[in-house]
């Protein structure tokens, strides 16, 4: 046996068992582990994957579909092989199984009637041996991992290589979705993933398991036998995949403990109360540097940001239906990925910078996203609101003298005029547009257009006062006055 591991095609050496092949000779490589014998038609539930299974004929189906069927669990569960027992109870075997077996690989073997099973269950048992030991010398080293975790702070690529190393395997890791489940650990082809965590955890050439974690699994490990090396058993690969969930939460702790100073250090940044230096430094901690800038994210969950947002740096801050994201330029082109998102990014600015002006620009910019019902609007494509000051004070102004009246009534009788207006105004004083975007009768928009006029003591007819009311509702948007 080439590398003391026992192959199907090694069994045929064996003189005294005698075995010959009736189809699936391309699978002879499969390893084998143990010999079981089953008159079961699905003996699946109990197998660990790698078994002979040994039948006198009672569990092979005598349909050809049912035979089929048969052969096609015993694979899919990873059996190595079936070796039927010659003239006894096998019915007769249909083109369908024979074809089954070879477009398969899977080897399906002939027992004679003179060679009893438990004489090939005793070999097969002497020939592992040797893999045994070696088996459980792998295990004590790989239940040592633990403590390499606390006693020499490995990162997780060097954990998973040290485990590779002993166990045999190429170790693979993924969420259920397919996608990276710890960094640096390569993810497997999601083909291989299976439909239930009660699902079978032997597939060819190794095994498939779920990574424990609290409410179901986080993800699963995809375990590969090396080329060349000695594989150490099913019992290691579980133990490598709790270890790699004990991982995965010390790793989402330290996401989390990360994630709610990024947001502390956000609102204190917000609150102005950092020194700029001192912004410098906390930013660097989230590996925030360069051109920077504030976002202020609507429609959309905490959640679903975080998901879209997990491979990049970045500072998170909610507040009521705002969430504000401090990082990169490139921030927004993920965020603008989400469905029915409306956010609004400020102008790039060194880190450490006041914010007062950022979130200025931020909140102009996605009440102008929620307006247009793009998904993203940076603040300066709109020619109109790069002139207005950045002074919030002198933007307050501006709104309460031509704007303070009508936003007054609206908020006391509940009433939508200043909307109206700049519905109209957006589309370019046409009214019946304007009432078909607001559904409303074009006869209520123009009542509306003229207590408007009156509240706010300007002339609608006027290009002057259309200029004035235009600018400050603009300044209005970006105080965050309006919807």
């Amino acid at each position: 046996m080439a590398g003391n591991k026992l192959t199907v095609g090694d069994l045929l050496s064996f003189p005294a068992l005698q075995l010959s092949v009736k189809a699936g000779g391309a699978g002879l490589g499969r390893s084998v582990s143990w010999a079981h014998a089953s008159e079961l038609t699905d003996p699946t539930p109990w197998l660990l994957g790698a078994e002979l299974i040994m039948t006198a004929g009672l569990a092979v189906p005598r349909s050809a579909a049912g035979q089929r069927a048969y052969l096609e669990r015993l694979d899919d569960a990873g059996v190595s092989a079936l070796a039927l027992s010659a003239q006894l109870h096998t019915p007769p075997l249909h083109d369908a199984f024979f074809e089954a077996a070879e477009k398969r690989g899977f080897p399906v073997l002939e027992v004679p009637l003179a060679v009893p099973f438990m004489a090939v269950a005793q070999e097969i048992a002497a020939s592992v041996q040797e893999d045994a030991r070696h088996r459980l010398g792998a295990q004590l080293q790989v239940f040592g991992a633990l403590r390499w975790l606390v006693a020499e702070d490995l990162d997780t690529p060097t954990l998973l290589r040290r485990l590779e190393d002993l166990s045999g395997y190429d170790v693979l890791l993924c969420t259920p979705q397919g996608r990276p489940l710890l960094p640096g650990v390569p993810t497997p082809d999601p083909a291989v993933l299976p439909d239930s965590v009660d699902a079978p955890p032997t597939i060819p050439g190794g095994f498939v398991l779920p990574v424990p974690a609290p409410g179901g699994p986080a993800g699963f490990l995809v375990a590969y036998e090396r080329q060349g090396a000695q594989p150490a058993g099913l019992a290691v690969a579980q133990h490598i995949a709790t270890v790699a969930a004990l991982r995965l939460a010390t790793v989402r702790n330290e996401r989390e403990t990360l994630r709610r100073e990024g947001a502390e250090t956000l609102a204190e940044l917000l609150q102005e109360v950092l020194d700029p230096e001192a912004a410098r430094r906390r930013l660097a901690r989230h590996a925030i540097e360069g051109d920077t800038v504030l976002l202020v994210v609507r429609r959309t969950t905490d959640e679903a940001l975080l998901h879209c947002l997990e491979e990049q740096p970045h500072l998170l801050l909610t507040r009521g239906e705002d969430r504000y994201v401090l990082g990169a330029p490139e921030l927004a082109e993920a965020v603008g990925g989400l469905p029915g998102v409306a956010a609004g990014m400020s102008r790039p600015f060194l880190p450490g910078a006041a914010l007062r002006v950022a979130q200025r620009e931020a909140l102009w910019a996605v009440s102008k996203a929620v307006e247009s019902g793009r998904p993203v609007v940076r603040y300066g494509d709109d020619a109109t609101g790069r002139w207005l000051p950045d002074d919030p004070a002198v933007l307050t102004a501006l709104v309460e003298h031509v704007l303070g009246d009508v936003l007054r009534y609206d908020a006391s009788h509940d009433s939508h005029l200043l909307v109206s207006t700049r519905t109209w105004l957006e589309r370019d004083r046409r009214t019946e547009t304007a009432a078909a975007a607001l559904h409303i009768h074009p006869n209520t928009l123009a009542y509306r257009l003229r207590r408007f006029g009156t509240l706010a003591r300007r002339d609608l007819t006027s290009t002057g006062a259309l200029a004035e009311v235009w600018l400050a509702i603009q300044a209005a948007g970006a105080l965050g006055l309006t919807d």
